[in-house]
């Protein structure tokens, strides 16, 4: 026996190996349990399974949905000023901008195109971040014109805002007393199938998630994840040895919290889905149909539509498709259709893209519209109070 085992022989005893296995097997959960042991002990397992689940989903409801969920509910859709209009003839009319997919306020947007300064006073739409209503944005714009005293209508929208705008034109033109001038859209989806397909695949998967995961349309930290995924092309290393940049993923990180998260101007991914579901109701083209006649009294509007010269520079919606669609339904020997080819543009980006898009609706856009602005108010002084 060696001097250790002399002076300790019960610690030796103590550890050795067997009777540490035994003594587990001795204190394990269930060990008592003569009848249906393993699937007592399974169930106990899965039991204890989903109450760690339930705890977290409740930090999850509690610190993320529940507090998005209650700043959503303060929110409203909203007309703001950007300009005034560059010539005193023009205070008889306003032009309303409104954004694209993602968006939620246009006001940068116009601000960026002084030249629809040139047909009238002009605002931006600013949607409620719960959702769309074209009827209530409708009824917005139709009460601060009246208030305004502005007799005529501008709506400009840029890719998805131009569905949204084509909805509320057919309100104005058919239910209101207001004159709609003309329609512009930029880069606009008429329908679906005006979508490429990567980008209508990632709608459809965004609306299929907002579907059955719980809290999708309000949790931010779902947003951050997908929005960090959408960028991966930053930060993941295709090259050589695959891998992750991580000082290109802390960049994207920051980039999506100050862009998407914390920024006052992010949409919601409750109005992203609510975006993208008014193109997949296909609604545009029967709003043009009724754009395509007289209603009221008041003449048809102008409908302008701004694309790349080249096609393939806008790599989200096929152009030529929209293009195609116009044509059908606005064009024609007597239609009220014009088609703008600009050079050097991506898919809707005035922001990006300032001095061309201003170039073309000085060049282009502002002498046809005009014509139709004299129509209305000519038909505005014949049927005015004598």
């Amino acid at each position: 026996m060696s001097p250790l085992e002399e002076r300790h022989p019960s610690t030796v005893t103590d550890w050795d190996n067997a009777r540490r296995k035994a003594r587990l097997r001795e204190t394990r959960v269930g060990h008592g349990w003569k009848s249906l042991r393993r699937t007592r002990v399974a169930l106990l397992r899965v039991a204890a399974l989903l109450v760690a689940g339930l705890v977290l989903f409740a930090q999850y409801w509690v610190h993320d949905v529940a507090p998005e969920r209650a700043r959503l509910a303060m929110t409203e859709p909203a007309v703001l000023p950007v300009a005034i209009p560059a010539g005193t003839e023009n205070w008889d009319t306003v032009v309303v901008d409104m954004v694209g997919l993602g968006g939620l306020n246009a006001s940068n947007t116009a601000a960026a195109l002084p030249s629809l300064r040139r047909m009238g006073v002009v605002w931006a739409i600013k949607y409620d971040n719960r959702g769309i209503d074209t009827r209530v944005i409708a009824e917005l714009i139709i009460r601060a014109a009246e208030m305004s005293g502005l007799k005529n209508v501008v709506l400009v929208g840029h890719s998805m805002g131009g569905v949204i705008a084509l909805e509320v034109a057919r309100h104005i033109h058919t239910i209101s007393d207001r004159r709609l001038v003309a329609v512009i859209l930029d880069c606009t989806p008429m329908d679906l199938n005006a979508v490429r397909p990567e980008s209508r695949g990632a709608g459809e998967d965004m609306v299929r998630w907002m579907a059955w995961l719980p809290g999708a349309r309000e949790s931010r930290g779902l947003r951050s994840l997908v929005e960090t995924y959408a960028r991966r092309d930053r930060f993941l290393d295709r090259a050589g040895v695959p891998g992750i940049r991580f000082d290109k993923l802390r960049m994207v990180i920051s980039d999506v919290l100050r862009e998407k998260i914390f920024s006052r101007d992010a949409a919601s991914n409750g109005l992203i889905e609510s975006q993208f579901l008014a193109i997949v109701a296909g609604g545009a083209t029967s709003d043009l149909r009724a754009l395509s006649h007289p209603a009221l009294g008041k003449p048809r509007p102008a409908i302008v539509f701004i694309r790349p010269r080249d096609p393939d520079n806008d790599p989200v919606v096929d152009v030529e498709y929209s293009h195609q669609v116009l044509i059908e339904r606005a064009g024609g020997v007597d239609g009220t259709l014009l088609v703008v080819l600009a050079r050097n543009t991506g898919h809707a980006n005035p922001m990006q893209r300032p001095r061309e898009y201003n170039t073309v609706i000085e060049q282009q856009v502002l002498p046809f519209v005009q014509r139709f602005q004299q129509q209305v108010r000519s038909a505005n002084t014949a049927t005015a109070p004598r």
